[in-house]
């Protein structure tokens, strides 16, 4: 398993955007796959995107593809989820997650073995 600490939530407006960070220990992120989740209040779990390594894959849910980018830096063992034009309906607590299937990159919850805190991103009208 890898430790993994998200960064870069908060409250924002409407049509804002915000980098979410994910920071493994030195080395843990090397050969694996990381995705972004999101859980809203009362709501299952959903897989925002996911990277596999070395970042050459990409995958994404369909209510954030245009809106999203999720890319890595292996150097700084971070992945990151550039989120654009927020909505409300964004607002939930977003985790990243790893998984050692590397490609194509998972996007099924059961298939991350590895699991952040969460960072709360809210976004109000």
């Amino acid at each position: 398993q890898v430790h993994l600490l998200e960064s870069g939530g908060g409250l924002v407006l409407t049509g804002s955007s915000l980098t979410l960070s994910c920071v493994a220990s030195e080395g843990a992120l090397d050969y694996w796959s990381v995705g972004w989740f999101r859980q809203a209040p009362g709501k299952e779990r959903e897989m925002v995107a996911s990277i596999s390594w070395p970042g050459t894959k990409t995958k994404y849910t369909n209510s954030m593809k245009g809106r999203g980018t999720i890319s890595r830096d292996n150097i700084k063992h971070t992945v990151f989820l550039q989120l654009s034009d927020l909505q409300p309906e964004d607002t939930a607590v977003y985790y990243c997650a790893a998984s050692r299937l590397t490609s194509p990159p998972p996007d099924r919850s059961t298939d991350f073995i590895s699991w952040g805190q969460g960072t709360q991103v809210t976004v109000s009208s």
